[in-house]
């Protein structure tokens, strides 16, 4: 099968990168990235990890992002206009129209799930099917995994320094960086070193730190009241939930999740933290290629912890 790298020219002006994996599969997976401000990367085995199943995987980097056009962030008229979530859904929409994708399988992961849930709700007759990844479906209870993260981490002191420095915005402090350092290490990237890695930051900084913040430990953007909880049970779609035994998403809620949703499974990636493709590829895509299977062969049933 062929892969192809393609710039696709939104109806904004704007340009975004994709790249397809195993062009001409039959099943069609489109995978949408977290950060906000993240890329594709987390995403690049999925095609070589599926193309047995002949499903075709495409990737692309949201407005903003890595290889995609940037905005002039600097301008309040395009930040208003561009950063929110309203933006980020069209542009899933577009992309879909412009790739032919009908009746088609929708992954997200960390932000991406955010999209992805909220897209599914919004367009159930466009897809076969959901994953999400290591993203729940308020920010409330993110905020208090958060919590209980630091304080199970570090000492009373620690924290109360971390929280000092979070009110000043000295996001620099050499003594927080190496704090928050170690948090990535245990939570969000747990090998080490790490698969991901540039010689520079490929994060798109503005994205990131509008809508979240300064790390994924802190919450001071515009993600810090969405909730999503209360339309989750209309999405009838077969959901694939995917999270890890040591990330920064509770998996109390994503339990909770998985009882409110009709038609979904919920599935755990041991020894891993937030990006667990990348932590525990072996297990992370047994279970992903359980689902397709599944699906196909009719024996996809909801999660056994429902009753």
């Amino acid at each position: 099968m062929r892969n192809v790298t393609r710039i696709l020219t939104l109806s904004n002006g704007y340009h975004l990168w994709s790249h397809t994996c195993n062009l001409g599969g039959h099943t069609k997976l489109l995978c949408l990235h977290g950060g906000p401000g993240d890329t594709h990367e987390v995403f690049e085995r999925f095609g070589p990890e599926l193309a047995d199943l002949d499903i075709e995987v495409t990737m692309y980097d949201q407005l903003g992002s890595w290889y995609s056009d940037t905005p002039d962030w600097d301008d309040p008229a395009i930040r208003q206009r561009f950063l929110n979530e309203d933006y980020y859904l069209s542009e899933v929409e577009e992309v879909r129209q412009q790739l032919g994708y009908d009746h088609f399988y929708l992954a997200g992961h960390s932000w991406g799930g955010m999209l992805a849930m909220t897209y599914a709700a919004d367009h159930p007759q466009a897809l076969a099917g959901l994953i999400i990844i290591s993203m729940v479906d308020n920010i409330a209870d993110y905020l208090k995994r958060m919590r209980k993260i630091r304080e199970h981490e570090f000492s009373p002191a620690e924290n109360a320094y971390m929280l000092a420095i979070e009110r000043r915005g000295q996001w620099t402090d050499p003594h927080y960086r190496q704090l928050i350092t170690h948090l990535y290490h245990e939570y969000v990237n747990r090998r080490q070193p790490a698969a991901l890695a540039h010689q520079v930051d490929i994060q798109a900084k503005p994205v990131y730190n509008y809508f979240q913040g300064d790390n994924e430990f802190v919450v001071e953007g515009d993600l810090g009241d969405w909730d999503f909880s209360k339309r989750l049970a209309t999405i009838q779609l077969p959901t694939l939930l995917m999270f890890a035994d040591h990330e920064t998403m509770p998996l109390t809620t994503a339990k909770k999740m998985v009882k409110a949703m009709p038609n979904a499974r919920l599935v755990v990636t041991p020894d891993s933290g937030h990006n667990h493709m990348v932590d525990n590829p072996a297990v992370f895509f047994t279970y992903l290629r359980h689902y397709f299977t599944d699906l196909r062969s009719g024996r996809f049933t909801p999660d056994p912890q429902k009753g």
